[in-house]
């Protein structure tokens, strides 16, 4: 319907002169326009009436319900899932010959395509990504968050840094030269192009996620003793954030190997620093809440944030390399885990934070918090949070919230089911794009997950399986018509 005369409520409206030759038309055309309004809006109470009574799973198409379902079995069982994890490994190692290789190998690529990446991933090239993000806006939800798959990972164990997907300067006989004479990296150039396709596949308040890292030696080089990556390397993060800002897209710093991280903690806080100076983040570090160092960090974050004037962007995960980061570095046990990742979540809520806040010395900085987590307890206890302080009119700062593509779609949306009307909450599936075999350490980082949430996985396994069963008792249970 069109937009109403200011100041002219709606009795008032069907008052007004009309030419005699169009009064009775007009009329008729009005009083059909809101019998029209009135009777999609009782539609849609009654379609929200109707899926109020229903599971969360029940929007989830059944194509990726079955599949979820195979994943879900695999990864809550044991003796399923721990040869599933050594297979993947071992194929995700580089150098493997034809048959051991996943993207040379048409059936091995058919099989692992087919079962773990689409569950994961968003597609191999642009016309995979898009369909898979429409499918996930279909089933509700705000937006996506994409990143590309090209990373390096430093595993402690081994002293060793490994990457996938990443371009090497090479001399004549085959060795790494990192001293070749270049006009351009061509590992930079390539993760440049790469993160630049990703932005054209997304869409307005859509998330890119960058891992810095894929960029590749020159860059790692760099971050692993603190330093600021080449020039060539900061002009392409210029243009990228450029270009997302200008789309309405915001960045997610991802945050990656702790042999890594106090560089990219650095080039982050210099793009914050630049790009988030009217009020919203358009770029966001990462804090990994089972580090014994995050609050120290945090807190030297939002002195910067204070102290500089920007918008400190805040994603919060729980942490997702703990099979190669040095073990020290991580809080004993899950419960330590937990209470961290609590405490950063709903003291941003509260807006107190350490010293930041009412209850501390420092005024809080203008900050806009992002909340991936799986565990349900941790997101609907602070969306609560968020809603309560919103109507009773205490500060608190923007949240959204995101789950891993193909991980805790129970999760999703039981919060999704939360929006009363107001539009929140808003939640997000963060996925991954780029060939199998470039995707394989993202797999393999999903698996490990799993196995490290033994009771989720599980709970997820019989939510999946409830709903299959509902669906086949609903079908089996149709009488014929008559």
């Amino acid at each position: 319907m069109g937009p109403m005369l200011p100041g002219k409520p709606l009795a008032a409206l069907t008052r007004c002169s009309l030419p005699s030759n169009v009064k009775t038309t007009t009329t008729l055309r009005f009083t059909s326009t809101l019998q029209a309004h009135a009777q999609a809006q009782a539609q849609t109470q009654s379609k929200t009436i109707s899926n109020a009574s229903l599971p969360p799973l029940a929007v989830v198409p059944t194509r990726i319900l079955l599949r979820s379902l195979l994943v879900a079995t695999i990864s809550s069982k044991k003796y399923l899932l721990i040869p599933a994890l050594s297979l993947m490994s071992f194929l995700s190692k580089p150098g493997r010959n034809w048959l051991c290789d996943v993207d040379r190998n048409p059936i091995l690529h058919g099989i692992l395509k087919k079962t773990f990446y689409e569950q994961f991933c968003a597609g191999e090239n642009g016309a995979e990504c898009r369909s898979t993000i429409k499918e996930l806006k279909d089933m509700g939800f705000r937006g996506v968050i994409l990143t590309y798959a090209k990373e390096t990972v430093f595993d402690h164990s081994t002293g060793s840094s490994h990457g996938l997907g990443i371009a090497e300067i090479k001399s004549e006989n085959g060795d790494v030269s990192v001293d070749a004479v270049v006009q351009k990296c061509p590992s930079i150039e390539a993760w440049r192009d790469g993160t630049l396709k990703t932005i054209d596949m997304t869409e307005e308040e859509d998330y890119l996620a960058v891992k810095l890292t894929g960029a590749g030696l020159k860059v790692t080089d760099a971050f692993s003793v603190g330093d600021l990556p080449p020039q060539q390397m900061i002009d392409a993060l210029d243009e990228i954030c450029s270009k997302a800002k200008s789309r309405r897209v915001r960045i997610l710093v991802d945050a990656e190997s702790q042999h890594f991280q106090k560089g990219i903690a650095r080039i982050t806080v210099d793009l914050m620093r630049k790009y988030n100076r009217d009020g919203i983040a358009t770029i966001y570090n990462t804090y990994q809440a089972y580090l014994k160092s995050t609050p120290t960090t945090l807190a030297n974050h939002l002195a910067a944030a204070y102290d500089d004037g920007f918008t400190l962007g805040l994603k919060v995960v729980r942490g997702a390399y703990i099979a190669s980061d040095e073990r020290s570095l991580i809080h004993d046990t899950k419960q330590e885990t937990d209470d961290a990742y609590n405490m950063i979540a709903q003291g941003a809520l509260k807006k107190n934070i350490g010293e930041f806040g009412d209850k501390g010395s420092r005024p809080f900085p203008s900050v806009n918090l992002f909340l991936a987590s799986h565990n349900k307890e941790s997101v609907v206890n602070a969306h609560n949070l968020h809603k309560q302080r919103t109507r009773s009119g205490l500060p608190t700062v923007p949240v959204r919230f995101a789950q891993l593509h193909g991980m805790s779609d129970e999760v999703s949306f039981s919060l999704l089911g939360m929006n009363d009307g107001d539009g929140s909450p808003e939640v997000y599936k963060c996925s991954t794009w780029g060939g199998l075999g470039e995707c394989l350490a993202y797999l393999l980082r999903r698996a490990i997950e799993n196995r490290d949430a033994v009771l989720r996985t599980d709970s997820e396994y019989q939510a999946l399986k409830s709903e299959t069963f509902r669906r086949c008792k609903s079908v089996f249970s149709l009488s014929p018509s008559s």
